[in-house]
């Protein structure tokens, strides 16, 4: 079974969805975007301290979609710029979900799902001894971070992060994570 874009995006649409995007993730995207969710947070959720999780982890989200997304080459799909991204934001049950995917190239898989099942497996208090540590002991990479949005994503979430990986081609997967809150 090949991976389908469209159908990804349909599966990520659970819920209640508040907000969903599909397409070409830039800065000026994303600063509209928090605009747009921060007005809306105010009008279907009551409790500050929510609202404010939820809008702090959507900026670490986002940040990450825009500063990991792997550039595709245009030959893969004509409808999808080279900075493809998707995201939806949506309340399920009592809960809310920022759901983010981008494509990957194969090669950095590895690294990334050691580094997400590490994180996972720590309690809050590893946690933030590991925030502590990679803020004042590890360089920073080109792309911004030394993986300091995932820690704290998986801090203020008790953990709650989920991932997975789909086969594309040969050269790229595409990457979902999925954050409950």
């Amino acid at each position: 079974m090949s991976f389908n874009i469209d159908e990804r995006y349909k599966k990520m649409n659970k819920g209640e969805v508040l907000l969903a995007y599909k397409g070409s993730i830039s800065a000026e995207l994303i600063t509209n975007v928090l605009g747009v969710v921060e007005s809306k947070l105010d009008h279907v959720i009551d409790k500050s301290i929510t609202k404010k999780k939820i809008y702090n982890i959507l900026v670490e989200s986002l940040q990450n979609l825009y500063h990991h997304v792997d550039d595709l080459p245009n030959l893969i799909n004509e409808s999808m710029d080279i900075h493809f991204g998707i995201f939806v934001i949506s309340k399920v049950s009592d809960s809310y979900q920022i759901r983010t995917g981008n494509f990957i190239i194969n090669n950095k898989i590895q690294k990334l799902k050691e580094r997400l099942e590490k994180i996972k497996s720590l309690s809050k208090e590893e946690l933030k001894d590991l925030y502590k540590f990679v803020l004042n002991n590890q360089k920073f990479s080109e792309k911004g971070g030394g993986g300091l949005g995932l820690i704290d994503i998986a801090r203020r979430t008790d953990g709650r992060v989920e991932f997975e990986f789909d086969d594309f081609n040969d050269e790229y997967s595409f990457f979902s994570l999925n954050i409950t809150i």
